[in-house]
């Protein structure tokens, strides 16, 4: 299976290095893409072969499969062209899928598949095994250290002041697709969870600040007719970027290995 990688940050650069070592069997680096000449060549001198660099309506021309972790502005750049070739998009960036049903419905006229990671969300085979059923309630609460909402634009425009904060401050609840419109950025993980279960309109998302909190706290509450659970995860942050976790890029690539596993657990 022949991989493409769009966008060489913590998460593209890792799993082209393990793709390049051979770690994923049966899988195979075809090409990079990136809008910065001087990322592709620094990222190139980390592996034993360099990729061939292509622009991001190139890369889907040359691969299978090709994994998006590109800014949310250049997501359809990358996205159109892989669904007109028919091939697997994995999105890295999921808030950029609302409100873009014609492009799922062209992927289904053209033959191209999009796929979500677990990224840095835990129980989405869990939550889609209750969808089957019925879900009654979803509800992720993301909990972020005060450093990391204080400068947020949704904060700043609203006037609310997070200096000094001693107990943790709600500061906006609804539903999912409502919150993607003043948190674009901090959504990825909701939008999954959503998608998995019962949409984003009736998925309900909470984002606190919380000064008793080092690191992106995500809780997810489901109670459906065949189970009800609670999960919750704080993932480690990794060393290229304290904003993206390690575990984003290890999904990835344990995404790209369960596609030609003989061995598969989960769904």
């Amino acid at each position: 299976m022949k991989v493409g990688i769009a966008g060489l940050g913590a998460i593209g650069l890792r799993v082209a290095q393990e793709l390049d070592r051979g770690g994923i069997p049966g899988c195979t680096l075809a090409g990079i893409a990136t809008r910065n000449a001087a990322r592709a060549a620094d990222a190139n001198a980390t592996l034993n072969t360099p990729a061939p660099v292509y622009a991001l309506h190139e890369i889907a021309r040359q691969c299978d499969v090709v994994i998006e972790t590109l800014p949310p502005t250049l997501f359809l750049d990358l996205a159109r062209p892989t669904i007109e070739a028919g091939k697997t998009l994995v999105v890295l960036t999921a808030s950029q899928l609302l409100g873009q049903q014609a492009l799922i419905d062209r992927a289904a006229e053209t033959g191209a598949t999009i796929a979500i990671p677990s990224g840095a969300i835990l129980g989405l085979d869990a939550i889609k095994g209750a969808a089957e059923g019925e879900i009654t309630s979803a509800v992720i609460e993301t909990r972020k250290p005060v450093a990391g909402l204080i400068k947020a634009p949704y904060v700043q425009e609203n006037g609310i002041d997070l200096t000094g904060l001693t107990e943790p401050m709600q500061i906006i609840a609804g539903p999912v697709v409502d919150i993607a419109r003043h948190f674009p950025a901090n959504v990825n993980v909701a939008v999954a969870v959503s998608l998995a279960g019962i949409g984003p309109e009736k998925t309900r998302m909470e984002v606190w600040a919380d000064p008793s909190v080092t690191r992106n706290l995500h809780t997810v509450r489901v109670t459906s007719d065949s189970s009800d659970f609670t999960m919750s995860i704080q993932n480690r942050p990794s060393d290229e970027n304290p904003a993206t976790g390690k575990i984003t890029a290890l999904s990835v690539i344990a995404w790209l290995r369960q596609q030609t596993a003989t061995l598969r657990v989960g769904t």
